[in-house]
């Protein structure tokens, strides 16, 4: 097997391990917060110490702060939505929203920054809607959870797809105004971590060892997911197409086989239609 695609299983690997420990947070009562505002902290080491960001350029001038800002917010509080999703939805239905958000900055180029739409570009849009409706309707009772019942089983899996979209065109915002990769997401993870920690100050958080160490492998995971798929595309320069769609479907299905067998989540047919036509649109956006 060659290095780029066990870059890629090592990416979906870490991918679906994140969806895993939200999922299992719950059973082992940990504070999600403080394993998210801990996830950070680690998160932005790995990446100084693997990515090596230029630190001149972090305080450039051209610096986009407000997009920073925003990341900022977004990337803790989409966090903390993805717990909830995991949670209510299910593993299989929140990995499969947070991939089908990818098409989000592809109707923002459409819509906001004057993309010419094309056949094969409006058709996947189609099947990722969908996809979309297929997967947050409604789950049999026994997958219903907790405060909200039905409605939390769709309503935080869409708040993924829409956070997770939203960051998407912020991060190619920030790629326009030529901010590098690495130093750009140090600060969004320094950021996000410094406003967690202040909102576990204003609480006055009781901070315990275990959901800190929570967080920690959640840092792992998080960083080792990012940086497994850039590896994959350094290691495949020359198919691009592979890698995205590799991740993406590879995600997508093998959050399918956790969640079912492992977790005894149940899907519909509705369901399991709205997970082939996500992996149809998948395949139709690839840049073939």
């Amino acid at each position: 097997m060659t290095p780029g695609l066990l870059y890629l299983l090592a990416s979906v690997a870490c991918s679906v391990t994140v969806a895993v420990l939200l999922k299992l947070a719950r059973r082992w009562r940990i504070d999600v917060g403080q394993a998210i505002a801990m996830n950070y902290l680690v998160a932005a080491l790995l990446c100084w110490a693997v990515l090596r960001p230029d630190a001149a350029g972090l305080l450039a001038p051209r610096t986009p702060w407000l997009v920073l800002a925003a990341l900022g917010v977004l990337l803790p509080s989409v966090f903390l939505a993805m717990a909830q999703a995991v949670r209510h939805a299910g593993i299989v239905r929140s990995d499969a929203a947070q991939r089908l958000s990818l098409f989000i900055p592809l109707l923002a180029a459409f819509l906001l920054f004057g993309e010419p739409p094309s056949a094969r570009k409006l058709g996947a849009t189609l099947l990722a809607a969908g996809a979309l409706y297929c997967l947050l309707r409604r789950a049999p009772p026994a997958a219903e959870d907790g405060p909200g019942g039905g409605r939390a089983t769709w309503l935080w899996p869409l708040a993924v797809w829409l956070g997770y979209g939203v960051i998407d065109i912020l991060f190619k915002q920030m790629a326009r105004a030529g901010t590098a990769f690495a130093g750009g997401l140090l600060l969004a993870f320094v950021i996000a971590g410094l406003l967690m920690l202040a909102f576990h100050l204003l609480r006055r958080t009781r901070w315990e060892a275990r959901h800190l160490a929570a967080g920690v492998a959640l840092g792992l995971a998080n960083f080792g997911n990012i940086l497994t798929y850039i590896r994959a595309h350094q290691a495949l320069p020359e198919h691009p197409a592979l890698v995205f769609a590799s991740m993406n479907m590879g995600v997508v299905t093998l959050g399918t086989l956790v969640g079912a067998l492992a977790f005894r989540e149940p899907l519909s047919r509705l369901n399991l239609l709205g997970i082939a036509l996500a992996l149809a649109a998948i395949v139709l956006m690839a840049p073939w």
